[in-house]
């Protein structure tokens, strides 16, 4: 299951089991930005706090590749995957994120389709 959160909403998301939420961006980013830039979108442009230890997710205009930025209370750190063939599938919305589990991500990352649910 996916919820859609408004920008202002930092508060609200899905957790997953350890606790940590996780937030895709729904428009597409230039996958050349690194940790400042990333981070600045996410302050901006989601309404979140970067240092807060969410997970937030973002990918290509080519919908190929995925950048993960996360905050682990010591640094920010970066992961980032290309599907060798296929793309990622994120979910359609209007918002400017969705806050989605991490069986969702997982599922997300092995390039299935992720849909969002009323």
């Amino acid at each position: 299951m996916i919820r859609t959160t408004g920008a202002a909403s930092a508060t609200t998301g899905a957790a997953s089991a350890s606790g940590v939420r996780i937030f895709l961006a729904t428009a597409p980013v230039d996958m050349r930005r690194s940790f400042d830039s990333l981070a600045e979108l996410v302050r901006a442009f989601l309404g979140h706090d970067p240092l807060c230890g969410s997970l937030f997710v973002f990918r290509s205009r080519s919908a190929q590749r995925v950048k993960i930025l996360w905050w682990d209370h010591n640094g920010l750190a970066i992961y980032y995957k290309r599907l060798e063939r296929g793309t990622f599938q994120f979910p359609a919305c209007d918002a400017k994120s969705l806050a989605i589990s991490s069986a969702e991500l997982v599922k997300l990352l092995a390039g299935c389709t992720v849909e969002l649910s009323t």
